[in-house]
């Protein structure tokens, strides 16, 4: 003990470790259960590079092709590369190796898909708004390299369905005019399946992306603590004040209970459900091609927006192939994305808002954002089920082509629709909270009046419940109005335009003179 202390206490005067160790204890973390998604994401990340970094020890990238002569009877004396091989040896030889290959890919599974989660909370909460919009970025970095960082690691078995992924992507570099040929070069080394592609993909697995994976968690962290964290309305809850457990010690001990929590979950997962099962597919060979062939669900929306396209859109301009059905859906993906990147300045051009917000909106009190977010799921989620197009139809018996048409038109109308039920459903959720901010909410208890009428009794709500119902604040659409030089150009009308659409159904907040009244009625 006299030991540790005295190099506890070396390093403490030459770091000052105490002082950030204090200052990072005291920081309060809010106990509601969704702002869990984002340890969730953190604490499966921790768990993809503890197996990774054993997988990594036993696989072999090469490309060079050899004979199975392994465990696995069904492939014996098959020719595959070696890093099939390795793979299959990882799975029947190295004890322990097929759970941690399974580990590895549920926790990468998870870790998306608990960061797409998180991302949906903070917009419908508008947890987005300054001075997070920097923090919204990076969020959404993160997915983006969550999503890199699965392709390349589900690629790396180099087995029939990793190889069908990778044709698919070697077709649409191809389909891009003037950098096609050398973009596929670039990434295959020759014409696919190539020699090296493993060995790049595995290279951007296991160190380019996880560093810049690592070090755009680390930044979202530090701007965590910088902004501060969120909170839902309640008493004693403002943009000052912060209601939770402080990091030392009660959040950590949480959050350490937590982690082993995630881990043992996923343990659980990995030990009793098969996913990826590369020796039923066998080494990749372009004949024996699968209709069924799907690529993780992260992806899928890629593989479904190609699907939607009417096959045949091509012309030929300037001595070069123009394939639309390629170039369309990679553009209508990019600027998907962007939209959602750039979501948090647009509306706060839109509203005209500078102020701070560390208090997170219930989405019923902002309805456009809500039937926004509802449109880009349901856009988001046509394209992710266009992506099994072909196994809806068989199981349901159904043509292929009257699926794609179905989810074409869903595609286009199903976003209008799912906005149209969102806005006007929180619109409703808006007004029935002010009934019963004014009048409370009934109760089921029945009484007659001395008059001999009969009224159901309403009780009143209390200081939180109130509190939650009244505790959000009122937008008025921006007005036209002239600019420094004295012109309305056409970005300002665009403006005012779009402000109006925000706001202009809007449901006022219940006053204090209300209340009042309603309290003397």
């Amino acid at each position: 003990m006299r030991f540790t202390g005295a190099v506890a206490s070396y390093v403490d005067e030459r770091t000052s470790a105490s002082v950030a160790v204090k200052s990072l204890g005291r920081k309060i973390f809010p106990d509601h259960w969704s702002f869990m998604l984002g340890e969730i994401a953190l604490y499966s990340f921790i768990v993809i590079l503890l197996s990774g970094t054993f997988l990594t020890f036993f696989y072999d990238p090469s490309m060079t092709p050899v004979i199975y002569e392994g465990s696995y009877l069904p492939l014996n004396g098959i020719e595959m590369s070696v890093a099939y091989h390795t793979a299959l040896d990882i799975s029947f030889e190295i004890r322990g190796g097929l759970l941690m290959r399974q580990v590895h890919h549920w926790a990468a599974l998870l870790f998306v898909a608990a960061i797409g989660l998180h991302m949906l909370r903070v917009f419908f909460t508008g947890a987005f708004r300054k001075p997070r919009e920097i923090n919204w970025l990076v969020g959404f970095l993160l997915f983006i390299l969550a999503m890199a960082e699965g392709f390349t690691g589900y690629s790396l078995p180099d087995d029939m369905l990793s190889g069908n992924g990778l044709r698919i992507i070697d077709g649409m570099i191809k389909s891009l005019p003037l950098i096609g040929a050398w973009g596929s070069y670039l990434f295959f080394g020759d014409e696919y399946p190539g020699t090296v592609v493993i060995q790049r993909l595995y290279i951007l697995h296991i160190m380019l992306l996880p560093i810049i994976l690592i070090a755009t968690l680390a930044i979202h962290m530090v701007l965590l603590i910088v902004n501060k964290h969120t909170q839902f309305a309640g008493p004693g809850r403002t943009n000052d004040n912060v209601v939770g457990s402080p990091v030392m010690p009660v959040f950590a001990a949480k959050a350490g209970g937590f982690f082993f929590l995630v881990f043992g979950v996923i343990m659980l997962i990995a030990s009793t459900f098969t996913i990826n099962p590369i020796w039923n597919y066998g080494p990749y060979d372009p004949s024996p091609v699968s209709a069924g062939t799907q690529p993780d669900w992260y992806i899928g929306f890629a593989d479904g927006a190609l699907r939607l396209i009417p096959p045949g859109w091509e012309t030929y301009w300037f001595g070069f192939t123009w394939s639309w059905n390629v170039i369309v859906p990679t553009i209508v993906m990019l600027v998907f994305l962007a939209m959602v990147a750039f979501y948090p300045f647009f509306e706060a051009w839109v509203t005209g808002d500078k102020r701070e917000h560390h208090i997170a909106e219930r989405p019923r009190n902002a309805p456009v954002r809500t039937g926004i977010g509802a449109a880009g799921v349901t856009f988001y989620g046509v394209m992710w089920a266009a992506a099994s197009s072909d196994l809806m139809a068989t199981h349901f018996r159904m043509s292929i082509e009257g699926v794609i048409t179905f989810l074409q038109v869903l595609i286009i109308v199903g976003p209008f629709i799912a906005f149209f039920i969102a806005k006007h459903t929180c619109l409703a959720l808006q007004r029935k909270d002010r009934e019963i901010a004014l009048h409370g909410y009934e109760s089921g208890r029945i009484v007659r009046l001395p008059g001999g009428e009969y009224v159901e009794v309403h009780e009143q709500l209390d200081e939180y419940e109130r509190w939650r119902l009244l505790d959000y604040q009122e937008y008025k659409p921006v007005t036209v109005r002239p600019n420094d030089q004295g012109k309305i150009t056409t970005g300002i009308r665009l403006r005012a335009a779009m402000s109006r659409f925000f706001f202009e159904d809007r449901v006022s907040p219940v006053d204090q003179k209300e209340l009042e009244e309603a309290a003397k009625h």
